[in-house]
């Protein structure tokens, strides 16, 4: 594949990657405004079990399958991608059996532990999904290996695009029925399964009609599937640990947040609808995220290339640009969601249920943000299994945190706990980086980001605290939101400009208003 193909490649697959993401967070808003919290909280229970037995199952296969195709195709032997595709199928229907079975068989035991057994039908028609998506990876990772990365991105979007409408879709009928939550819960999992089915066949789709074939007179036997397993679990299972530790943090909070609260005192139906104004939260500060999270992941990658020709000047050159640029985007993001809490809880989610928990959770966004960066740099650095393991002391401290916190502050504890251990991520991931590279952790731009980010959302936020915002309808708080955010835009760049903290080349960094200067 020649260095433009690849290029070319890798950025329409990190586009849909990030279209995808937009598209699996915002959802939220709309499927709350239609169902309400105690849905939202079914859904935002059950999820994180289903990915995480995803990501266990499944996550390591695409790029497992891809890095063997190009090595046999670079090798010239075309004979083995017939056994290297039967092997990861076979290997894929096992996993995704499996983990259904597992979910299904103990879907009481596990519906109980999330909250109640309102959750078991929701959980027990999205493990549906487990016998699909195995299929999907394979066929991705088939597509990847000879670098035509086109079939996964759009596939990506097709199964996000399809599972989104038809989560709204049936959502907004069966609430219009007057279904249970339960009922309506279980509903809206049927779009998780209807879109994985639908990415599948345009796989299977575009499989069939491109001149890729799986084609051999050669016998598959029981001696390829031993010798090509082990090759692809060797490669898979590594990758599948790597992909799964950040969604542990959510399969943490399905558990441990539900027994916090159950342990304050709440009951047994009040805790769904609770944990769907936790959800509130954690859907701002994922949108938030996304965006943080994509204008830094493709310079990551330059820290390993840089590395490898021994340039520690230049590596230390992209960690701190990396940092200055995540700190540029992730404070006056976080500080902009704190500010404008009250307006965005009645915009978005209809009434100020929650808004103490949401203003500390949207703080929680700028170190959510710098964790994912200091991840991302550990393994640009070749210490992936450091980052894993900083992740997974953090999901530790979470289990003992939230149960701790919640005891003490209620709902609003679970959102101090994210706040604290996110800081803690921070703190220990920017330790081991600096160990290795030595660079300026805070430098005087960083501080007038800090404090003009400060500025720019009292500016803004103040008032909100002075008008009665209950009495505001959503579209006045939307439209207060709307010009909060260009005022605080101007505020803010402006700050910038006249302390000196940017200039036109840390502009020309920026999306969209980048091209302008």
């Amino acid at each position: 594949m020649s260095q433009s193909t690849f290029v070319k490649s890798t950025i329409i697959l990190t586009i849909a990657t990030l279209l995808s993401k937009v598209l699996g967070s915002i959802f939220r808003i709309p499927l709350q405004n239609i169902a309400g919290d105690e849905v939202l909280g079914i859904f935002s229970l059950v999820y994180p079990v289903y990915m995480v037995a995803l990501y266990l199952s499944v996550a390591g296969i695409p790029l497992a399958i891809s890095k063997l195709i190009a090595e046999v195709r670079t090798k010239n032997e075309p004979h083995k991608i017939k056994e290297i595709y039967f092997t990861a199928s076979i290997l894929a229907l096992c996993f995704g059996v499996l983990s259904f079975a597992i979910i299904f068989g103990f879907s009481s035991q596990i519906a109980n532990a999330l909250g109640g057994p309102s959750t078991e039908i929701a959980l027990i028609v999205v493990a549906l999904t487990l016998l699909v998506a195995p299929y999907m990876a394979v066929y991705r990772g088939f597509f990847q290996g000879f670098g035509n990365m086109q079939p996964t991105a759009v596939s990506q979007v097709i199964e996000q695009l399809v599972r989104v409408v038809l989560i709204l879709v049936i959502s907004y009928i069966l609430v219009s029925m007057n279904y249970s939550n339960e009922i309506v819960a279980g509903g809206v999992m049927v779009g998780s399964v209807i879109g994985a089915l639908a990415s599948l066949l345009y796989l299977r789709f575009q499989y069939t009609r491109s001149s890729l074939k799986v084609a051999t007179s050669n016998k598959y036997t029981f001696e390829n599937f031993k010798s090509w397993s082990k090759v692809i679990l060797k490669i898979s299972i590594p990758i599948a640990i790597g992909s799964v530790t950040m969604a542990l943090f959510n399969f943490v909070d399905s558990f441990t947040v539900t027994y916090g609260l159950r342990s304050a005192g709440a009951q047994a139906d009040e805790i769904n609808s609770l944990y769907g104004i936790y959800g509130r939260g954690l859907t701002l500060v994922q949108i938030a995220t996304v965006f943080s999270s994509s204008i830094i992941l493709p310079l990551v990658p330059l820290i390993t290339s840089k590395l490898a020709e021994n340039n520690i000047s230049g590596t230390r050159e992209i960690i701190e640009r990396t940092h200055n640029l995540t700190h540029l985007i992730s404070w006056p993001t976080a500080m902009g969601l704190l500010a404008l809490t009250l307006p965005l809880n009645l915009a978005l989610f209809t009434n100020l249920e929650g808004s103490t928990m949401l203003a500390i959770i949207n703080l929680s966004a700028v170190f959510t943000s710098l964790t994912i960066l200091g991840t991302g740099i550990l393994q640009g650095m070749n210490y992936a299994r450091t980052g894993a393991f900083i992740i997974l002391a953090g999901v530790v401290v979470k289990v003992f945190s939230n149960i701790s916190f919640i005891r003490i502050y209620g709902l609003d504890g679970a959102a101090y706990s994210t706040l604290f251990v996110y800081l803690l991520i921070f703190i220990v991931n920017t330790y081991f980086i600096f160990k290795h590279i030595r660079f300026t952790i805070l430098n005087g731009k960083i501080v007038k980001m800090i404090i003009s980010s400060i500025i720019m959302g009292a500016v803004v936020g103040l008032p909100t605290l002075w008008w009665d915002i209950a009495s505001w309808s959503r579209a006045l708080a939307m439209g207060y939101i709307l010009i909060s955010i260009v005022v605080a835009a101007v505020i803010y760049f402006a700050l910038l400009w006249v302390s000196k903290a940017i200039n036109k080349q840390d502009l020309k960094q920026l999306p969209v208003i980048g091209k302008k200067f």
